[in-house]
């Protein structure tokens, strides 16, 4: 009886494990519409999407966990996720600590500012604080251009949310953020304007630890997706429109060396 109990409390133990996923993915989920919780709660987004079925097509398991932008490298780098995602563009510098897949999505930076601000175009920003989001290239945007265009400061957020809201208040004058990410955002919202685009001819590609035996394989398995067009049918589906002829959504590439 007690070898009997003994076994049954064993058997309830090992079943209330859970079970580790196989790649564990660390998400900056402010970050419509690539990475965002919807009505429900539940995280969905264009990279989301992307993640999900390279893990089908892996026959692997997928789990998220949520993040700001400026964290995702840490969690790489350290081995706490397999994999980071957050619209990350692929540049030398982040090469030299990181690795990518190759590329899927081309975008520039954007202005965005209040229609009743009366801003044109970033030469208006003179004087007035501008807004970007902590790590990102339109942070390294602003950070290389204040002295040419005579910025009142740069305000830095975790997310590209809360600086639309102070751009509404009159707080900041104008957000430096991903064009994709902002044109969506506002598509709803008559209040904002983009009045700028800056030609920065970015590629965004899921970032990995350096040396991650996980690389080869999730870059096969984008390169497929995007030679069945699977890639191109979630790009239509999130942002409306078909991916451009050439751009990097459909074209296959090589994941890019330091």
């Amino acid at each position: 009886m007690i070898r009997k109990l003994a076994t049954t409390v064993a058997i309830l133990l090992v079943s209330s494990v859970a079970v580790a996923a196989d790649i564990n993915v660390a998400a900056n989920t402010a970050n419509v519409p690539f990475e965002f919780q919807d009505a429900s709660g539940k995280l969905v987004g264009f990279e989301i999407d992307l993640l999900n079925t390279i893990g089908k097509r892996l026959n692997k398991s997928i789990e998220f966990t949520e993040m700001p932008f400026n964290s995702l490298f840490a969690a790489v780098q350290s081995g706490r996720a397999d994999i980071a995602i957050g619209s990350i563009t692929i540049t030398p510098k982040r090469l030299e600590s990181v690795s990518f897949t190759q590329p899927f999505f081309d975008a520039n930076q954007c202005l965005t500012v209040g229609k009743a601000s009366g801003i044109k175009g970033v030469e208006g920003l003179a004087g007035k604080q501008v807004a970007v989001v902590t790590g990102t290239t339109g942070e390294m945007w602003a950070t290389q251009n204040d002295a040419k265009y005579k910025f009142g400061g740069i305000s830095r957020y975790d997310d590209n949310v809360s600086p639309m809201l102070d751009i509404a208040t009159g707080r900041i004058g104008g957000l430096v953020h991903d064009c994709p990410i902002d044109a969506y955002y506002i598509k709803d919202k008559p209040q904002y304007a983009i009045v700028a685009t800056i030609p920065t001819n970015e590629q965004f590609g899921l970032m990995l630890r350096k040396g991650s035996p996980l690389l080869r394989d999730v870059d096969t398995a984008i390169a497929r997706l995007k030679q069945d067009g699977e890639l191109a049918r979630l790009y239509t589906k999130w942002f409306g429109s078909s991916a451009p002829t050439g751009s990097s959504t459909v074209t296959v590439t090589q994941s890019p060396q330091p």
